[in-house]
Parts: C-alpha cells; sequence; structure tokens
C-alpha cells in the first residue's frame, strides 16, 4: 500500500503530530510506503528508505491563519499532480481543500464557534474578532472537507457527535480514540515524594492535578477553584503557561494561595503525575484531550465532565464524569470523596490503569492502518459494522470491505 499523510508536523510532542507520528511508524512496520506531506516530521521518518518527505514549509509566515491558508493550497496543487500515484490519502480536518480517503477529526470548529466560552465571546476586541474570523473560516473549510471524505475519523465519541450534528453521515463516521505511551506514563506505588521536594510542594498532603492552557476560560480552572474552597484538605497542582492568566489572581483572592501551586509549563508531565494522587480536568470544551489519557495511564482517579471529549473512558470505577462543567457543588463533592480516601483512590488509581492498557498508541495506530489496507483494496460499500467503540445514537457503520 501506498500511504500519503497530509498534516502540519508528523512528530512527538504534539497532540495531532503525536497521532499521525504513531500511524506512520505502523504503516513502516507493516512494509509500507509513505508519503507525507508536511511541513515538520521527526527526524527518524526523514531517514527512512520507505518515507517520501514532501516538505511544504509555512513556519516563516506571520500568522495561524496564514500558515494554515498556504499550506492548504501547497498540499492541495501537490494532490492534484501526483494523487495517482498513492493509494489512500489521510488528512486532518480542513488542513487541504484536496479530497481525501479518510479525514480524522481532533477538534471540530464549527462547534467550538458556538460554545458559550468561545473567544469571542470572552473578548471584545480585535484579538476576539481574529479568533471569531479565524474559527469562522475553519468552520466552512472542514464543512467541505468533511465531504469530501470517505470515511471521517472521530477521535471520540463527543467529536462523532458533533459530526453528526453536522450532516456528516453515520455510515462514514468510525471512532478511533487517540493512544498514550503507557511505557512514559505508568503508576507507582505511592505518589513520587522526590518530585515533590524538586517542585517545591508540600509532602505529606493530598495532592491534585489540573493541567492545561490556564489563559483562557474554556479549560474551567475557575469552577475547579471555586470547588476547592470546599475541599480543605485538598492541594492542587496547576500545570500551565500562567502569563496573562487571571486564575493566579482568582486563587489568591479565593484564600487558596497557599493551597494552589502554579508551577508553569512543563515537559515532565509524566513525572508530575507520579508525584500526585488525583487528576482533575472538566473543560467546557474538548474533543478529545490526551492528558485525560495520560493520567488514566499514570493511574491515577480522574474527574472530568461529559463536555470533555474521551469521558466516555471514566467510569465509575475509576473516577467522576460531571454532568454540568460548571457545577462547582457536584466538583467539590467529588474532590472531597477522594482526597478523604486513600483506598478509594488506590482501587480507582489501579482501574484507570487498565482502562489506559486498552489504549495504546500501537493499538491505535493499528486501527487506523487496518482501515487503510481495507481502502486500498479500492472496493468500497457502504456496509454497517460494529466500530470497537459506540456512539449513543447506536452503532457506528463505517466503509467496508467486501472481498
Amino acid at each position: 500500500m501506498k500511504l500519503c499523510i497530509v498534516t502540519h508536523r508528523i512528530k512527538k510532542g504534539d497532540g495531532q503530530g503525536r497521532v499521525n507520528y504513531e500511524v506512520a511508524l505502523e504503516a513502516l512496520r507493516r512494509g509500507h510506503e509513505l508519503t507525507l506531506v508536511a511541513s515538520e516530521i521527526s527526524p527518524e521518518l526523514e531517514k527512512n528508505s520507505l518515507v517520501n518527505w514532501i516538505s511544504i514549509p509555512v513556519n516563516n509566515l506571520p500568522s495561524e491563519f496564514l500558515r494554515n491558508f498556504v499550506f492548504a493550497l501547497k498540499s492541495a496543487n501537490w494532490l492534484r499532480k501526483y494523487r495517482s500515484q498513492v493509494d489512500v490519502v489521510k488528512v486532518n480536518g480542513a488542513i487541504t481543500i484536496a479530497a481525501s480517503d479518510v479525514n480524522a477529526v481532533h477538534f471540530v470548529h464549527t462547534s467550538w464557534l458556538s460554545s458559550s466560552v468561545h473567544i469571542s465571546r470572552t473578548r471584545r476586541d480585535l484579538y476576539g474578532f481574529y479568533q471569531w474570523l479565524y474559527t469562522a473560516i475553519n468552520s466552512y473549510s472542514e464543512k467541505q472537507a468533511f465531504k469530501k471524505a470517505k470515511v471521517v475519523i472521530a477521535v471520540s465519541e463527543k467529536v462523532a457527535r458533533e459530526l453528526v450534528n453536522l450532516g456528516v453521515p453515520c455510515s462514514q463516521i468510525r471512532v478511533i480514540l487517540n493512544g498514550v505511551d503507557l511505557q512514559e506514563f505508568y503508576p507507582d506505588v505511592a505518589p513520587d515524594v522526590s518530585q515533590r521536594q524538586k517542585l517545591g510542594l508540600p509532602e505529606d498532603v493530598t495532592l491534585g492535578l489540573f493541567a492545561g492552557d490556564i489563559r483562557t476560560s474554556r479549560k474551567n480552572l475557575d469552577t475547579v477553584l471555586h470547588a476547592l474552597v470546599k475541599a480543605p484538605n485538598l492541594h492542587l497542582i496547576v500545570v500551565g503557561n500562567p502569563e496573562g492568566s487571571p486564575f493566579p489572581q482568582l486563587a489568591k483572592s479565593l484564600g487558596l494561595s497557599d493551597r494552589v501551586h502554579f508551577v508553569g509549563y512543563r515537559r515532565d508531565i509524566a513525572d508530575i503525575m507520579r508525584a500526585v494522587d488525583l487528576f482533575v480536568f472538566p473543560s467546557r470544551y474538548e474533543a478529545c484531550t490526551l492528558v485525560l489519557l495520560e493520567a488514566l495511564s499514570s493511574g491515577l482517579p480522574v474527574i472530568t465532565a461529559q463536555a470533555t471529549g474521551g469521558a466516555e473512558l471514566v467510569t465509575s470505577e475509576c473516577g467522576f464524569v460531571l454532568n454540568d462543567t460548571d457545577d462547582s457543588e457536584a466538583l467539590a463533592t467529588a474532590l472531597n470523596t477522594l482526597s478523604n480516601d486513600a483506598k478509594l483512590r488506590q482501587q480507582m488509581g489501579q482501574a484507570a490503569r487498565n482502562i489506559a492498557l486498552q489504549h495504546s498508541w500501537a493499538t491505535m495506530a493499528a486501527s487506523y492502518i487496518d482501515l487503510f489496507e481495507d481502502l486500498s483494496k479500492n472496493k468500497l460499500t457502504k456496509t454497517h459494522i460494529n466500530s470497537k467503540f459506540k456512539i449513543p445514537y447506536g452503532k457506528t457503520p463505517v466503509y467496508k470491505i467486501q472481498n
């Protein structure tokens, strides 16, 4: 099979880029030829003899809007010339204006634009207008891209529901959740005291973790802080760039300065997860967050919300899923339940790890390549089959090959 992946980055250290990186590795492991139309790829892929890298440099352009626009045009131009030389084309969202066989959707801009916490609703200035325009253009572009795809992959059940609401036929949707590095994110028998010492954190307290962009309200740190007022036995470490963030001041005004520890943006998140007791992330809008899977893999009880993509993985055995992201009372109850019961945390942590074991990067990548191999046979019929993951409206039919 000759596979073409069209995306900005194919490398570790980037959510969507990591997914494509793992898919590329599995394709190479199976001996397939690989064409990567991308701005950046990892060095080991660049050196592989089975990889043909079509470089589209856009990093020197001044805005994300321009970078995306130029990449979409140049990648489409390449595909128009050389599409006949590959069997399967995989893209992400509105990354290109050319047609694809498989479109993997990590974010639905139409849903984000209608969200109550979209930046244009929280910032009534030029930047807010830019974000509205950027999202609106992406919303239109992705609708066109989904129409051109034979199969649309949703990275969570939440994304699948959003695609159906957008008009994508159920028969075209396949749900494949993102994966996690089980060797990097693993549980310790007890929280790593040395890591707490390294960060200057108290050693003898129950410690929760929140990780994400804390410069906007989308990740919902404000509700977490208000709930923390009612959970007096819990400390919280916050990972995220505090520059321009309103939340350090909010924590101070709520009298939480001694219990909330802002440590900035960190790359050692796996080590930090081994130093804490639980993970809290009730995001107001999330397509499918890798950090939630990383917490499960680290053996942490998880508190999240239905609005958070990937929450379908969190069962009552391993955590709590809030019906309302802004319900600080329900969140405080969950925080108190976990902070006051070490045995329950241990039990939930073991269940969390068991769930994560089913979602390695290798498992995810194999699901992608299995689908691509079917598509490469070029005998598509709309046949209903069960997806590995079910969404609330029933079975997820996808394109299946008839041999």
